[in-house]
This record gives structure tokens, sequence and C-alpha cells, in this order.
């Protein structure tokens, strides 16, 4: 396995485990408003704030997560080229 390789798969495992936290935490949060419905984002977003305020992984999480909500050039340019080559 190649360094590169090795290092995507501990980043995938840390924010994994980031998640994790945050999905109890939002879980908890929920259940303390006495799980009323429709609060889902709010309680993610607050969890998430808590977690990563605590955590060493703060700074890596929040690269990892920007770079995976950047559009693939290459992915972006298939699907624009597909919506206009196709037939409607």
């Amino acid at each position: 396995m190649d360094i590169d390789t090795r290092r995507k798969k501990q980043q995938a495992l840390m924010v994994q485990m980031v998640e994790r936290k945050v999905r109890s935490r939002a879980q908890q949060l929920y259940e303390t408003r006495g799980q009323v419905e429709g609060q889902d984002l709010q309680d993610w977003f607050q969890a998430e704030s808590e977690v990563l305020e605590k955590s060493i992984l703060a700074p890596l999480y929040r690269r990892i997560r920007s770079d995976d909500s950047r559009p693939d050039p290459i992915s972006a340019d298939v699907a624009e080229q597909s919506e206009v080559s196709s037939p409607v």
C-alpha cells in the first residue's frame, strides 16, 4: 500500500470517528428535546459545533469535508456534457 492510499484511509477513519461522535451528540440533543421531529439539521449543526470545539481533529475534519464538497472538475465536466447532449 502506498503512502497516499494509507493517508487517505487514515483520514477517512478520522472523519468517521468525528461523525460518529457528532451523530451520538445529535441523538442526545434530539432526546433531550423530547424527540420532537423537524429539527434534525439544527441538532446536527449544534452537535458538530460542540464536537469540533473539543476535538484536535477539527482542522483536518473541516479541510477534508470542504475538499469533499468541491465538485470534481472532471465529473462536473462530464455531467455538463451529458446534460447538453441528452435529448429532452
